[in-house]
């Protein structure tokens, strides 16, 4: 396991990448009409394709995090400002299994951002403002972006957040800690970061394995991985996915 400084030092490095990915002046793919809509037919795709586990009252909780807090479409700059301003204190005072989680939730957000930017670029090339966003036009962009080995990456790290949650809860006194610190952080100003931990930590606390639930995802996205690179019909096994209609 990495030392709390190695820790610290990845941690500051990823959101450093992380920072730049999106920030529209460095990076203006940012400003691409593709890319929201994109963005949200992706967050569909995945609530079809996890049903099952949000079907489940042992799973619902830790699928919803990963549909909001992980593969979210929302905003999480805040969230990621308030790391960049606690990464001295969250040294010393945090365990190594949640520094390990942040890291791989920050390296996960920035490669997933790169991807959707680079997939907003080859939906530009390959269709028209007005054209709908389907299964079809997306397996295409995908196919044209490429790099499994990234994707594969990135589908690895999707385990990690989840093991990392589930390690903290194996730390005596963490969730002691996350409700002390709850008042002081949101006095702070770091109310968005606190509220990410305590939902990523109440949630795994709910599944009774968290090991077969993040195995299970990660043979069902390494399954549609390989059938949109194959291009195969309906990679994603649930039906075809919902349209994003033309301009927004």
């Amino acid at each position: 396991m990495p030392t709390r400084p190695d820790l610290h030092a990845q941690l500051a490095r990823r959101l450093s990448v992380h920072q730049r990915l999106f920030d529209p002046r460095i990076e203006p793919r940012n400003r691409l009409r593709w890319l929201k809509r994109l963005q949200s037919w992706q967050v569909q795709r995945l609530q079809r394709s996890f049903a099952s586990f949000l079907q489940d009252p042992a799973r619902r909780s830790a699928a919803r995090f990963f549909l909001t807090d992980v593969y979210g479409d929302q905003d999480f700059r805040q969230r990621d400002a308030d790391i960049v301003r606690v990464i001295p204190r969250m040294q010393r005072l945090l365990p190594a299994p949640l520094l390990g989680t942040l890291a791989s939730g920050i390296e996960l957000a920035a490669l997933s951002h790169a991807f959707d930017l680079r997939m907003a670029q080859a939906l530009q090339l390959l269709a028209t403002p007005e054209a709908s966003l389907d299964t079809a036009l997306y397996a295409q962009a995908y196919r044209r972006v490429g790099h499994p080995r990234l994707r594969a990456r990135q589908i690895a790290l999707i385990g990690e957040v989840g093991q990392g949650l589930a390690a903290a809860l194996r730390v005596p006194g963490v969730g002691s800690l996350l409700k002390l610190s709850r008042l002081p952080a949101r006095a702070a100003g770091l109310g968005e970061l606190q509220s990410f931990l305590e939902r990523g930590f109440a949630a795994f606390a709910e599944l009774d394995d968290a090991s077969a639930f993040l195995d299970e995802i990660r043979r069902n996205e390494s399954t549609v991985m390989r059938r949109l690179f194959a291009d195969a019909p309906d990679p994603f096994g649930v039906g075809d996915a919902p349209r994003a209609q033309g301009r927004a």
